[in-house]
């Protein structure tokens, strides 16, 4: 679904990726680890398209999206959706409105389907009849819920979440890797997590992707990085503070 090759990006004099390689196949779920401030964030940004790489290609379901137009990215784009690690709902809209905001873009739908399409997509992140709260009236965890109906409302192919556990505590954490393993079992939806949450990377990870000073260190089944004998990826994944990573 997803191929990355050689990928190089630098901001000045900071060389943030430094030759990526990395293969996503349909259907999986990938999750990208690393320490913050790795570029794991620039990462998923050109994987969507919104930041041109100085090397290298990203072939998107067979189309090198570093070489298309905008035109011809926003279609591309069409086929992802993406939760924000802050969930980044509009605060003057209602929750509706909220969930119905990519729908309105990307399908032709009548008032009354859209609100049943609106209804079926809370219901399949576990929330009913809160579609006229506003976004201040909710939880973080219902703020990231809604954050998620939104984005499968659509039924995108590929789904990118970053940091989806970060700002809930560990319950909801969990009921977010819920709803990730779900996505992935009744809609067969590509994934991409980005993440430095260890517990939610084993739980719904197929593979797990380590990314260390540009360049992905790392790549295998949960259980095969348990058992790495790679340092900086034991360092990372028990959190100790002596290893080759520095802490500044």
């Amino acid at each position: 679904m997803i191929r990355i090759n050689d990928l190089h990006k630098s901001f000045g004099q900071n060389k943030v990726l430094q030759g990526i390689n990395l293969h996503i196949q349909n259907g999986e779920t990938l999750t990208i680890i690393g320490q913050s401030g790795s570029g794991k964030s620039v990462l998923l940004k050109h994987i969507l398209g919104l930041i041109r790489p100085d090397r290298g290609s990203i072939i998107v379901d067979g189309v090198d999206i570093c070489g298309s137009s905008e035109a011809e990215l926003n279609n591309i784009r069409r086929k992802f959706g993406l939760l924000f690690q802050a969930a980044a709902l509009f605060d003057s809209l209602t929750v509706a409105q909220n969930v119905s905001f990519g729908l309105e873009r990307y399908r032709d739908l009548s008032p009354k389907e859209l609100q049943k399409r609106v209804k079926e997509t809370l219901a399949m992140v576990g929330l009913r009849e809160i579609e006229q709260l506003m976004p201040h009236e909710l939880s973080g965890g219902m703020k990231k819920r809604v954050g998620l109906a939104r984005a499968i409302a659509y039924e995108p192919e590929i789904m990118l979440y970053d940091e989806p556990s970060t700002g809930i505590d560990p319950i909801r954490a969990d009921a977010i890797n819920e709803l990730i393993i779900k996505m992935k079992q009744e809609f067969r939806i590509t994934s991409v997590v980005i993440t430095h949450d260890m517990i939610s990377a084993y739980k719904v990870a197929d593979r797990i992707a380590m990314l260390y000073n540009g360049k992905i260190v790392a790549v295998g089944t949960p259980e095969e990085l348990r058992k790495s004998d790679n340092q900086i990826v034991q360092q990372f994944i028990h959190g100790r503070a002596e290893g080759p990573i520095k802490e500044w």
